[in-house]
C-alpha cells in the first residue's frame, strides 16, 4: 500500500507549524551492537491540530515524543517545536511544551492544589498568577472539590486529569500525551476524551501516542502509523481507512479452535477476499467486495466442512490499515 503523505502541510514553512521533524533519528548502542529506535522520521504538525502516533509497543512512539520534549537527545536529523530547535535550545522548548507521561509523576506529598501551584511557580509564574491559573484549571478539570486532598487519595481518572491540568498550567503551545488512557477504566477514559476534545475546540495543539485504534479515530485530526521506528503511513483516519483498499471486514468463529488455521487458508480462495489472518480465536477476512460476501463465506465454509458458530461484520479500522501495512496485530 502506498504511504500517504500530508501534502497540504509539507509545503508549510517551519514558522507556520508547531512541530517539524526532518529525518529525526535515535540510535542506541547495546550489547556491542546498535538499536535504531527512531529511523528518519519526517513530520509536520499544525497549530490547533490533534496529531496521533499510532503503533504497537516498541514502535518508536515514546522515543519520538522524548526527543521532541528534550528528554532524549537525537542522534540524527532535526526537530523543532514552536520554531525552536530541540537540540540547540532545549530550555526554550521546555517553556513551550506540556508533557503528560505514561507514569504518574505527581508529587504525592502535596495536595492537588499545590501540585498545580508549584508547577506554575517552577515555570516562572508569580504567586498571584500561579494561584489564578490553579483556580481556573481546578474548575475546568472538575477537581475543585478535591483541591485540598493529597494526590495519593485520587482515583486513576482524577490523577490523570490532574496531570493534564498540570501540563497546561503554564499555557504551553503544544501538549504531549504519551498513551494517556492506559490503565483507566472505561468511564475515566471517556471523561478524558471529552476533556481533550474540549481542549481541541479551544485551539490547543496536541500530540499523543496510543496503541488504541478507537482512541486515535475519536481524537485525532491526522495519524501517523509507526513500526520499527519508521512512519509507515500518515493521513486522516478516514483517508487511511479508505487507502487500505478494502471496504468490509468479517470475523468468523468455529466450535473447535484447532480448525481455525485450515479455515483461514481455505477462505483465501473466496472471490473478493483481500486478506485473511488469525487473531483471538477467530478468523478475520478483509475483502474488496461487500454485496453477497457473507453468504459466499458461509457457503464456502460449510462446503469444505467447517461449522461456523459466530460471525460479525465491520467497516475497516485503523487496525485493518496497520495489519495491511505490517502483517502485525496492533495490540502486541
Amino acid at each position: 500500500m502506498a504511504v500517504s503523505a500530508p501534502s497540504d502541510t509539507s509545503r508549510s514553512t517551519r514558522s507556520d507549524n508547531h512541530i517539524v521533524t526532518e529525518a529525526l533519528s535515535k540510535t542506541y548502542r547495546e550489547h556491542g551492537g546498535t538499536l535504531r529506535a527512531v529511523d528518519g522520521v519526517d513530520l509536520v504538525v499544525r497549530p490547533g491540530e490533534v496529531f496521533g502516533l499510532l503503533g504497537p509497543n516498541g514502535a518508536g512512539k515514546t522515543t519520538t515524543i522524548g526527543m521532541l520534549t528534550t528528554r532524549i537527545l537525537p542522534t540524527g536529523g532535526r526537530a523543532s517545536v514552536g520554531g525552536i530547535d530541540v537540540t540547540a535550545s532545549p530550555a526554550g522548548v521546555k517553556q513551550r511544551v506540556g508533557v503528560v507521561p505514561q507514569t504518574n509523576t505527581l508529587d504525592r506529598s502535596l495536595t492537588v492544589r499545590d501540585n498545580l501551584y508549584f508547577h506554575g511557580r517552577f515555570f516562572g509564574l508569580g504567586a498571584a498568577g500561579a494561584r489564578s491559573r490553579t483556580d481556573v484549571l481546578l474548575g475546568r478539570f472538575r477537581l475543585a472539590d478535591r483541591a485540598g486532598a493529597r494526590v495519593d487519595a485520587l482515583s486513576g481518572g482524577m490523577a490523570q486529569r490532574l496531570m493534564v491540568a498540570r501540563a497546561l498550567l503554564h499555557q504551553p503551545a503544544v501538549l504531549f500525551l504519551d498513551e494517556p488512557t492506559t490503565g483507566l477504566d472505561p468511564q475515566s477514559r471517556l471523561a478524558l476524551w471529552d476533556l481533550l476534545r474540549e481542549l481541541h475546540a479551544h485551539g490547543q495543539t496536541i500530540m499523543l501516542t496510543t496503541h488504541q485504534m478507537e482512541e486515535a479515530e475519536v481524537l485525532c485530526d491526522r495519524v501517523a502509523i509507526m513500526d520499527g521506528g519508521r512512519i509507515l503511513a500518515l493521513d486522516t483516519p478516514a483517508r487511511l481507512k479508505r487507502s487500505v483498499g478494502t471496504d468490509t471486514a468479517v470475523d468468523l468463529r468455529v466450535g473447535d479452535a484447532r480448525e481455525l488455521p485450515g479455515l483461514a487458508e481455505s477462505l483465501r480462495t473466496v472471490p473478493g477476499v483481500a486478506g485473511v489472518d488469525l487473531r483471538d480465536g477467530r478468523v478475520r477476512v478483509v475483502a474488496h467486495a461487500r454485496d453477497g460476501l457473507v453468504p459466499r463465506l458461509v457457503a464456502h465454509a460449510e462446503r469444505v466442512g467447517y461449522h461456523l458458530t459466530d460471525m460479525s461484520v465491520s467497516e475497516p479500522t485503523l487496525e485493518t490499515v496497520f495489519i495491511a501495512l505490517t502483517g502485525k496485530d496492533l495490540r502486541e
